[in-house]
């Protein structure tokens, strides 16, 4: 909490500084009969900035757990609400409280784990749906502002830009988002599963993981990552639809793995039956050394490059008989679907 206490310090000084150097040059400015227009720019955005969480801010929630606190995102007319799947976690029933203090209680629609997402359902009246827009069209660049509860800070607002997208990030337990955002907007625990909005007010991705600090320990400042639009509302609208994920669009190469301890390849302890590994020979005990030429040491390096991968796309995968002997086979992925 002290260093928090002193950074904020140094911001607020530095941003007086800032005030009175601007009102020392707007005053000269006026003297010109500029002022006004060098101060238009800056006022717009800030009522842009304003607009946006006034827009936005109703259809944000809390999600409560026995576990903890999380955020989530209204999305329809009917109650809906899509949030992380780890904000959820085993939990089947909710309280739901939104921006304007009322408690709801919701209970699970459905999750897909493999993109850390899932829905839920509370009543509908007087909620107020998300706009979303396409992440497609997203650049480096773009303003993103991320609203949500972090630290159980309800209806909290940071800003920053999109810093890179396509990341292949990993989350842990063998779960890799395959096309996230990266953002410089602050995200903090109870962020997650919240919106990431663009300057419009329309959600361009959820908010899910921050990066660690592999030296400080802690999450690292200014880079956090969001699952993008057009994946919340594929996945958000199948659960809705049919309880589970029909058509998932992430590469499945059909076996089930585990470390060596070596992070010498990836140890196949089960070809699953009709998979693309069953069909191009892989065998049980064999090690996966290598895809399309990159590396795979580890489960979690092999999930990463499997996520940058895409169903129906032909690679070579290289790796090692139990006897010690290389091969390698090519081999066309399929798509991962829920059992």
């Amino acid at each position: 909490m002290t260093r928090s206490r002193i950074l904020l310090t140094i911001l607020a000084a530095g941003t007086a500084g800032a005030l009175g150097a601007g009102f020392a040059s707007s005053q000269a400015a006026t003297d010109t009969g500029t002022g006004s227009l060098a101060l238009a720019p800056v006022a717009a955005l800030q009522n842009a900035y304003v607009s946006v969480f006034r827009n936005v801010s109703p259809s944000v929630v809390q999600i409560q757990t026995s576990e903890g606190l999380g955020s989530g995102i209204v999305f329809d007319h009917k109650g809906d609400i899509v949030t992380n799947d780890h904000v959820v976690g085993t939990a089947k029933s909710f309280t739901v409280t939104t921006q304007a203090g009322k408690q709801l209680k919701g209970t699970l629609v459905g999750t897909f784990q493999e993109d850390d997402l899932a829905v839920i359902k509370v009543p509908a009246a007087g909620l107020r749906p998300a706009s979303f827009a396409d992440s497609g069209k997203l650049q480096v660049g773009d303003i993103a502002i991320a609203i949500g509860n972090p630290l159980g800070l309800a209806s909290s607002v940071t800003e920053g830009i999109v810093s890179a997208l396509g990341r292949q990030e990993p989350e842990g337990g063998n779960i890799i988002l395959p096309d996230a955002i990266q953002t410089s907007a602050a995200i903090n625990p109870g962020n997650s599963g919240g919106a990431l909005v663009d300057i419009s007010g329309r959600v361009i991705g959820i908010p899910t993981l921050a990066a660690e600090d592999p030296q400080l320990g802690g999450a690292a400042a200014g880079i956090g990552f969001a699952i993008p639009s057009n994946t919340v509302t594929s996945i958000a609208s199948q659960l809705i639809k049919f309880g589970k994920v029909l058509h998932s669009n992430r590469a499945y190469l059909g076996v089930k793995i585990a470390d060596t301890g070596a992070a010498n390849g990836v140890y196949i302890t089960q070809v699953l039956p009709g998979t693309a590994a069953a069909k191009a020979g892989l065998k049980a005990g064999e090690l996966i050394k290598a895809i399309d030429g990159t590396a795979t040491p580890t489960s979690d390096v092999l999930g990463t490059v499997l996520a940058g991968l895409k169903p129906g796309q032909s690679v070579t995968v290289k790796f090692t008989r139990q006897a010690g002997t290389s091969g390698s086979v090519q081999l066309t992925l399929g798509q991962y679907l829920e059992t």
